[in-house]
């Protein structure tokens, strides 16, 4: 058995001290919270991707336009530093957020699956319904409007559209296209009646096309939309972004900022439904 001197021993326990000063050193540098991060960076970085009326780039001048775009300026503008819009996908957006590339990605639903890699506020930024884009000369207010012998619907297969026309239409015929574009075609053609979709995707889609009533059939079927922030042990801009979020909506102004991109993507608000669900009818 090996015996060591006190003065041994005191420079082994110093030796420990400092690696553990070390460490938690380098621990605390790699964990610059986001708050911290945009103060010291001077920017906010906001995920953006061409998805009107969520975000769309002018291919004239570079300026994303859009709500989301609308409120990561606004936010920045109150934080006191500079709008910086960061190219991502839908796809990739998750990652972006673990890599610390963005600070918020708006439009982003929170889901069980996404809650284990990122965080979101409590507050939902905005809600949408199940819609159906269909013949202008058709009268719908409620689903039971469309579950009639002869309606021909268009859905996209295996989604959540798909399900709940399946489950509450079982009269109408039910036709099932592997993407929501082709769905929109069947319905462009004359293939069939209506198509049911969430219903932002359905502004731009209408617009194209140039014709159909976009409508939220009764019993509203709502989703809500959040925004996902990385996930940190500093939760000051998480819960800032919740009480920023929560202010537009409540004020209104979420709902405004949507009605003036609308506008001037070339459609009329009162023409498509609210964003905001207490503007629904029931």
């Amino acid at each position: 058995m090996m015996f060591r001197t006190p003065i041994a021993r005191l420079s082994a326990a110093f030796a420990v001290l400092a690696a553990l000063v070390v460490f938690s050193g380098g621990a605390g540098a790699q964990e610059t919270s986001t708050w911290d991060a945009i103060k010291d960076r001077g920017s906010l970085r906001i995920g953006v991707t061409q998805a009107p009326p969520w975000f769309s780039k002018d291919p004239a001048s570079g300026v994303w336009e859009g709500l989301g775009s609308a409120i990561g300026k606004q936010m920045a503008e109150e934080l006191g530093v500079k709008f910086e819009p960061v190219e991502v996908t839908w796809g990739t957006a998750v990652a972006s957020l673990q890599a610390n590339k963005i600070d918020v990605m708006f439009v982003l639903d929170a889901t069980p699956k996404r809650a284990l890699a990122i965080d979101f506020p409590a507050q939902p930024l905005l809600y949408y319904a199940l819609a159906v884009l269909a013949d202008d000369d058709m009268k719908i207010e409620t689903w039971a409007d469309l579950n009639k012998d002869g309606m021909k619907i268009a859905v996209t297969q295996g989604t959540t559209m798909d399900r709940y026309v399946t489950d509450h239409l079982d009269k109408a015929e039910i036709l099932r296209f592997p993407s929501n574009g082709e769905s929109v075609a069947a319905f462009q053609s004359g293939r069939v009646n209506a198509v049911s979709l969430f219903h932002p995707p359905l502004i731009a889609m209408r617009k194209k096309i140039g014709r159909g009533q976009i409508v939220l059939p009764s019993p509203i079927r709502q989703s809500a939309s959040s925004a996902g922030v990385r996930q940190e042990p500093d939760k000051r801009w998480r819960d800032w972004v919740n009480t920023a979020i929560a202010y537009y909506y409540n004020t209104g102004q979420t709902q405004v900022w949507y009605e003036e991109f609308l506008t001037k993507f070339g459609v009329d608000p009162t023409t498509v439904p609210a964003i905001r669900r207490e503007n629904w009818t029931n």
